[in-house]
């Protein structure tokens, strides 16, 4: 689990609301940008440490991360509560992330917990340093 905040369903009220704040900055921020150069990235989410992992790609990783940990489509993330974001690379293309994640995607666990680990050792969900303050 990504917090201990025991049974409290107030706990995960202030959650949510916290992440629709970031996902409406990301939505606010992707329309403000649009005439900027666009970036796409391949993340890896994880459910903790060492646990099940996702890798996917996007070109608003803040508003893709809020849609996984707002489970707002049922997916593989929500069946395995994988939600907390412990890797991401930045490209100017689409082409070249996609390229990425199908090969990252083909690499064996142990390879992709090394990559993790090289630079997030601890597993810190880096989420909150990229989507701001709630």
């Amino acid at each position: 689990m990504l917090r201990n905040t025991g049974s409290s369903a107030f706990a995960d009220d202030d959650l949510s609301v916290a992440v629709f704040a970031r996902l409406d900055r990301a939505i606010q921020y992707s329309e403000t940008s649009a005439m900027g150069r666009k970036n796409f990235y391949v993340y890896i989410l994880a459910s903790k440490i060492g646990g099940t992992l996702y890798i996917g790609v996007t070109s608003d990783l803040i508003r893709r991360v809020a849609e996984h940990r707002l489970k707002l489509v049922e997916s593989f993330t929500e069946r395995y509560d994988v939600a907390k974001l412990v890797y991401y690379e930045q490209f100017d293309d689409a082409e070249n992330a996609i390229k990425r994640e199908k090969r990252l995607k083909k690499w064996n666990r142990s390879w992709k917990i090394r990559l993790i680990e090289e630079h997030n050792p601890n597993w810190d969900d880096l989420y909150p340093g990229i989507a701001g303050p709630p």
